[in-house]
């Protein structure tokens, strides 16, 4: 069988903090997408959220619902999604990618299929939203044979026991919602996240992302100076660009400078430790 290299291994062992971001694949045209990733890449960001567009994200706020409506009316489909993974690569961006994708889409291509698939085109790993830790071990088992780790995620109404669960079967890093709920900007970081933060390094030694709700260079700040590895940030992106989609390249500079200052908030945030 094909070896794959898996750069998530690798991307967290200098210590460095982490800056994911998550762009929901053709929202609003695939050249936009590409556009996109390209930038971010080049202004801070360390890890491709590649989300593959669904027609009812139930993890996802008003954004990303948004997102992925406009991505499917202009013809997305999974497979299509998937080759936009072989374009990155072709662009030479060698960033890693994480592959979001429901469960409903994985189900209807065929477990193996898409894992096979996205290994292929150049992921690294994928997160599920909607798949539960009881019922991931088929999953667990072919993302394995095909070396893309299965992100699992965590929130801070997650059981002290259920966490114990979900970390013994952790690959990569885990994803650490900051907010119980559907992802979308938020003012403030809560203390509550802090804390799960604090009891995830207590209990792992994986790496800790925290997403949903993270707008800010002092959300980035505030997070990594209380010991998570790096954040997502998604929906604040989003916006940016929804505000001109008559025109959205337009929206790039702006794009750019933001996420260059989140991910000079994670590093000062480090610093500070």
């Amino acid at each position: 069988m094909q070896s794959y290299s898996n750069q998530l291994d690798t991307l967290f062992v200098s210590g460095n903090p982490v800056f994911m971001a998550h762009t929901y694949f053709g929202d609003p045209s695939e050249e936009f997408s590409l556009r996109l990733i390209d930038s971010m890449t080049k202004n801070g960001v360390d890890i491709i959220e590649f989300g593959i567009p669904f027609s009812d994200p139930t993890s996802d706020g008003p954004v990303f619902q948004r997102a992925c409506k406009r991505a499917l009316e202009a013809g997305m489909t999974p497979r299509r999604a998937i080759q936009g993974i072989e374009r990155i690569r072709d662009m030479g961006i060698i960033a890693p990618v994480v592959v979001t994708s429901y469960y409903n889409i994985i189900h209807r291509m065929g477990a193996r299929d898409f894992i096979e698939q996205i290994a292929v085109s150049g992921a690294n790993g994928v997160i599920v939203p909607n798949l539960p830790l009881e019922e991931c071990s088929y999953v667990y088992e072919i993302t394995r044979e095909f070396d893309i780790h299965l992100i699992q995620i965590v929130s801070p109404s997650t059981s002290t026991a259920r966490l114990n669960g979900i970390l013994q079967v952790c690959q990569g890093f885990v994803y650490v919602t900051a907010v119980s709920g559907v992802t979308g900007t938020r003012d403030n970081v809560q203390t509550g996240t802090l804390g799960l933060v604090r009891r995830v390094k207590e209990l792992s030694s994986i790496p800790v992302l925290v997403g949903f709700g993270i707008s800010s260079e002092n959300h980035a700040q505030a997070l990594v100076e209380a010991g998570a590895d790096g954040v997502i940030v998604g929906s604040a992106i989003c916006k940016m660009y929804e505000g001109c989609l008559h025109d959205p390249f337009v929206s790039l500079n702006k794009i750019q400078e933001f996420v260059s200052a989140v991910k000079h908030g994670c590093v000062h945030g480090m610093n500070r430790r």
